[in-house]
């Protein structure tokens, strides 16, 4: 049983679609891995200047018109 020409065109048409999508997916899984990793490191990072920097106290509110502009 053969397929009509207009029939096996679509088919193929599909199969190389689903052939890039399939390519497209599998980069995209890659960046997004990537990017999860930077972010981990980044907040381990953000963690361990808070750490130094005595993080634990509670936040305070700086005005910035209390701050001397760097040319003074």
């Amino acid at each position: 049983m053969s397929l009509p020409d207009d029939t096996q065109r679509r088919l193929t048409d599909l199969e190389v679609k689903f052939s890039f999508t399939e390519d497209l997916l599998e980069h995209l899984n890659v960046t997004v891995a990537k990017q999860q990793e930077q972010i981990d490191l980044l907040l381990r990072e953000l963690l361990q200047l808070r750490r130094q920097s005595g993080g634990d106290e509670a936040p305070t509110f700086r005005s910035l018109r209390d701050e001397i502009p760097p040319h003074y």
